[in-house]
């Protein structure tokens, strides 16, 4: 039997019967799991303890801290070391065999891991999806998400996605990938990308308004792989036609067209997802930072009745 790796593995997790067997059998090495859910109405706990995972059920109050903040703060762990993994993720043998290494070295605090983003079945090669680094190993009491203070924004969900971790101390890169592989499909793709736009939407609208970048990782052209994302966001929110913008820089500057049909799909896709967070963030200027809420009542137009229909019979 393989020894177990002391560190403890944190998933989040919402209806995904789908996901979670192949999830929790990829981090069967790690010495503790605990997946944390948000009241799923599917077999996701039925099969979380099938495999020996710890179930915690975690209760949104609409504001902060989100799923991921609340894990790090209450979960009792009984390793330093915490690993992040959505249900869509898998942690390979070679990367495991890489983290038992990594941890023994105390001159770092935390890694980041590189994701294979795989869509219809194929690695998503180009398109700037790789590389694509997330700090998602650390020492659990150094470690905690940024807030980029979006929380009074509905339907963005209750699970830290696109922030990123604040890390005390020095921090590594590791080798071996991590794969990102979705069971479901393509309306689960967009079901969800529909409330990410909610979250990048008012994102867009605190760079433009020019917040305080405290709390969070800031923006650095010369820093890390994820600073230097963050400091070209906010020129990118400047510019116009970004859609169009997204699909030329994925599919033909950056070579996702290399990917075949499926780079093609997910371009479009990325375009489609840049529009719809346009939309959301006129929307949110048209109304002082609200999403479909006017300012003043009188500015809703009145409601015409309907004439009820002639009796011909009459």
């Amino acid at each position: 039997m393989t020894a177990k790796i002391p560190v403890s593995v944190l998933i989040p997790a919402k209806n995904e019967e789908l996901n979670l067997p192949a999830c929790l059998e990829s981090v069967a090495r790690a010495d503790e799991v605990f997946v944390v859910d948000s009241q799923s109405s599917d077999r996701s706990i039925e099969i979380c303890e099938q495999y020996g995972a710890k179930v915690l059920q975690f209760q949104f109050n609409g504001r902060w801290p989100k799923k991921k903040n609340w894990s790090l703060d209450n979960l009792p762990f009984r390793n330093d070391w915490v690993l992040i993994v959505d249900c869509d993720e898998r942690i390979t043998t070679e990367l495991w065999d890489e983290i038992a290494i990594a941890i023994e070295n105390q001159d770092y605090n935390g890694y980041y891991l590189n994701r294979k983003v795989f869509f219809l079945g194929k690695w998503i090669r180009y398109g700037g999806k790789y590389p694509d680094w997330n700090l998602r190993l650390f020492r659990h009491e150094l470690g905690r998400y940024e807030n980029l203070h979006t929380e009074d924004i509905p339907n963005t969900g209750d699970n830290e996605v696109h922030e990123h971790v604040i890390l005390e101390g020095n921090v590594g890169y590791l080798k071996n990938d991590m794969l990102h592989i979705d069971f479901r499909d393509i309306y689960h793709w967009l079901e969800r990308h529909n409330r990410y736009s909610n979250w990048e939407a008012r994102v867009y609208y605190n760079i433009l308004a020019g917040d305080d970048e405290s709390g969070t990782i800031g923006s650095n052209l010369f820093g890390n792989a994820v600073q230097r994302k963050r400091f070209l966001k906010k020129i990118w929110v400047k510019l116009p036609l970004k859609p169009l913008l997204r699909f030329i820089i994925f599919y033909i500057i950056r070579l996702g067209f290399l990917d075949g049909q499926a780079g093609y799909i997910y371009g479009r896709l990325l375009s489609q997802y840049e529009y719809q967070i346009g939309v959301k963030l006129y929307e949110l200027r048209k109304f002082g930072g609200q999403l479909n809420v006017p300012t003043h009542l009188s500015e809703i137009p009145p409601v015409t009745p309907i004439p009820e229909p002639v009796n011909a019979s009459k």
